[in-house]
């Protein structure tokens, strides 16, 4: 038997667009997806959520949540919703963003694919105990993931077109999956 989850604070502060995401039951929820945020920052990474980017419905892309380097967790999309975070999964996952740079600035250049940024043990540390604290409340969630594992679509490279580069990279190679396997009730999708 699992340990009770651990007392994890989250700052709530919903995107604007929240109400207009779709909704969904909590028994339709099966797998989290993890992400970096490829952005220098928190602030940033929030500006570009807020971002309206489907014009029917007026919404933007997003994570549920968003872990910062200090280990601070922070919430923008209540879980009965459906964020855009990962083509064909959205429905049933949960998106959790680490803030790191990834590749930021130049996501698809051929010449800037290295993600060197390691995580922060106190993001590591939050993140385990969100997954203990989400499985603890969603009795259907067994399966967790990279962004990379579940989109591999290259595109062109934007400094040489004659290249092929990975969309989604993230979490990235510094990601410390073994580790966090390790620690949580889930299993990590082939």
């Amino acid at each position: 038997m699992l340990p009770d989850p651990p007392a994890l604070p989250i700052a709530f502060d919903p995107l604007p667009y929240q109400e207009r995401l779709d909704a969904r039951e909590a028994a339709a929820i099966d797998l989290v997806v993890i992400h970096c945020t490829e952005l220098p920052d928190l602030t940033m990474a929030r500006r570009f959520g807020e971002e309206e980017l489907y014009e029917g419905s007026r919404t933007g892309n997003s994570g549920h949540y968003y872990i910062d380097r200090d280990g601070s967790v922070h919430q923008y999309v209540a879980i009965d919703r459906v964020a855009h975070h990962v083509r064909g999964y959205n429905a049933r996952a949960i998106g959790v963003e680490l803030v790191n740079r990834g590749r930021y600035p130049d996501w698809l250049a051929a010449s800037h694919q290295a993600m060197d940024e390691p995580y922060r043990a106190a993001q590591v540390e939050s993140l385990v105990a969100l997954v203990q604290v989400l499985h603890a409340q969603l009795p259907s969630l067994r399966f967790i993931a990279g962004h990379e594992d579940l989109d591999t679509t290259e595109v062109a490279a934007t400094d040489d077109p004659d290249m092929k580069v990975r969309r989604k990279r993230d979490p990235g190679p510094r990601f410390p999956w073994d580790e966090v396997l390790a620690r949580i009730p889930l299993q990590r999708i082939p």
